[in-house]
């Protein structure tokens, strides 16, 4: 569902660009609004969520799929944790439609999907554990990466059942917009994938906003 924001860009207390390939780890407290935005379209933005005061509580797409009765993720859904607490809303949005069920690209799925060359390209798991390795602040480790959501993604399912990766429903100045109802860890991995068309073969960099309650 398309719903835009009525927040200026120039009102955000912090405002963060992230390069493609890069990651980007912060602490958002609770009644706090962020805005994720495609900056040239067709970018995939890896996420992942924990509660701050106990990151065993993260997000959960298996929770947030049943409670919704719906794989994609758009304005009005209600992001839950592994214990179905809601972690967070989706209050805008003008891209219209978020992957829950692609997961993140990794050096062992890209030699599975791609080729055993592309072993060492750069993935999204790499950057979370660099993310975690550099921020021990946050109590993360490794075990804690688990299932995430694709912001701007677009991962059909088959009438078989199956998911394919096509190309991008985004565009330039796409965004997401998010309310946190609880105090939040946010670790993004702005993807670096150049082996299928999430990102239209070419990683851009997105802005992440932040409207403090």
């Amino acid at each position: 569902m398309i719903k835009e924001s009525q927040r200026l860009p120039e009102k955000a207390n912090q405002k963060y660009t992230v390069d493609a390939g890069d990651y980007f780890i912060r602490y958002v407290p609770a009644g706090a609004t962020f805005r994720f935005v495609d900056l040239e379209g067709n970018q995939a933005a890896d996420t992942l969520f924990y509660n701050a005061h106990n990151p065993a509580e993260r997000y959960s797409a298996t929770d947030t799929i049943r409670e919704q009765g719906n794989v994609y993720l758009t304005a009005g859904s209600q992001l839950r944790s592994n214990e179905n607490n809601i972690m967070l809303e989706i209050v805008a949005d003008t891209c219209g439609r978020h992957d829950t069920l692609g997961g993140a690209c990794a050096t062992e799925s890209n030699t599975v999907r791609y080729d055993l060359e592309k072993r060492c390209m750069h993935a999204c798991r790499d950057s979370w554990m660099l993310a975690i390795s550099e921020n021990p602040k946050f109590g993360l480790d490794k075990r804690d990466i688990s299932h995430n959501i694709n912001f701007f993604m677009n991962v059909p399912v088959t009438e078989a059942g199956g998911l394919t990766f096509e190309d991008g429903i985004s565009a330039p100045g796409k965004y997401v917009e998010m309310k946190a109802e609880m105090d939040l860890i946010v670790l993004i991995s702005n993807c670096p994938q150049l082996n299928n068309p999430c990102n239209g073969y070419n990683p851009t960099p997105i802005d992440v906003l932040v409207w403090e309650a």
